[in-house]
């Protein structure tokens, strides 16, 4: 039935659902036959990055039947699903480190990472791209808006600031008034005056049935969940076996496995020299993981118990957040990017990751 109605759906989906299922399968076996806990963590978030690219098409091929500006809208309650699923299972293993700087992590790679990739291999086949939508640009100055938010929390609640002890407290009202700029952003995104553009060209080229695009969606989220579950399982036992910190796998690892897909999409707009395009589907990814996932996880996790997520984060990464929104905010402001400032981008990246390499490892 599932082969079915991904054929109806298109080729790439039945090419995307088949890595997705045999991902998921060899996950299944691995964990049943009692393979190493970092095989099962490897074959879990190939398996967890396809299904992301399931849900995301399936989310952009439903949203269009109701008109780019609701793809907009279901991108942002929908496209996020696994990192999600992941979260929340976290957070229930007590993994608070990894959720928290997987977040920090998701912005980070978007507005450093992807972005600077798009910049760079734009530019090396295309030369200097030019841009510079209003849309693109409130979806900039709302990063910036939301990073700030995320910084207050942190600063309020530091030795000898007015509010130390309450940082969940505090978290609690950031959450609840970011999650209010997000519904009021929905109107907007609805009369596609908000939200990431897409050309008019390739919303008609779209026909999936409708029914197909339901069932798709069900199934990859059903899956994203359960794959989450076993992903977040050997989470602990692979990062003791390869000596790495929570930090860092949460920094770079969950938070790039999570939107590996979804990345390759803006990065492959820059290639075929769609500059809008690319810039607003990578930064309207960050938008929604500080305006929308942060929030609802903090949230979240006082209804399920353990220890609670905060937006109390280290220093070292509210200054790399301050700087990549920043410095993303400049570059679209100024309407024309090159490989170098990709490059440039990508390196402050990299830095940002190799601060995070020699925190303690997991003890196993």
């Amino acid at each position: 039935m599932l082969r079915r109605v991904l054929a109806a759906a298109g080729r790439q989906a039945l090419v995307l659902g088949t890595i997705a299922v045999l991902a998921t399968v060899v996950s299944a076996v691995l964990r049943v036959v009692g393979a190493s806990e970092i095989s099962v963590f490897i074959a879990t978030a190939v398996a967890l990055a396809a299904l992301a690219s399931v849900v995301g098409e399936a989310t952009d091929q439903l949203g269009t039947r109701l008109g780019p500006g609701a793809t907009g809208v279901l991108q942002s309650a929908l496209g996020n699903l696994p990192e999600l699923f992941i979260s929340i299972f976290a957070l229930q293993a007590g993994l608070v480190v990894v959720v928290q700087t997987a977040l920090i992590g998701s912005i980070l790679a978007n507005s450093l990472l992807v972005l600077g990739l798009a910049f760079f291999v734009g530019g090396l086949r295309h030369g200097p791209q030019r841009f510079g939508t209003d849309t693109t640009r409130m979806t900039a100055i709302l990063i910036v808006l939301s990073v700030a938010s995320l910084a207050i929390p942190t600063l309020a609640t530091a030795p000898g600031a007015p509010d130390f002890g309450h940082a969940r407290d505090l978290s609690v009202i950031v959450s609840v008034v970011l999650l209010i700029v997000f519904l009021a952003s929905i109107p907007a995104s609805i009369r596609g005056t908000f939200g990431p553009s897409q050309p008019k060209a390739a919303v008609e080229a779209i026909g999936w049935p409708l029914r197909a695009s339901i069932i798709v969606l069900a199934i990859a989220g059903l899956g994203a969940a359960l794959v989450s579950d076993w992903f977040v399982e050997a989470l602990r036992p692979a990062m003791a076996g390869l000596g790495l910190s929570e930090e860092f796998v949460g920094l770079v690892i969950v938070a790039i496995a999570g939107n590996a897909v979804e990345n390759v999409v803006g990065i492959t707009a820059a290639a075929r020299n769609q500059a809008d395009l690319a810039i607003s589907l990578i930064l309207n990814s960050s938008l929604q993981v500080a305006l929308l996932l942060v929030p609802a996880l903090v949230l979240i996790s006082i209804l399920i118990g353990g220890p609670g997520l905060t937006l109390v984060a280290p220093l070292l990464l509210i200054a790399a957040l301050a700087l990549a929104a920043i410095l993303g905010a400049l570059i679209v402001f100024d309407g024309e990017s090159t490989y170098l400032e990709g490059l440039a981008l990508i390196g402050l990246y990299v830095i940002i990751a190799a601060s995070v390499w020699y925190g303690p490892p997991v003890p196993g």
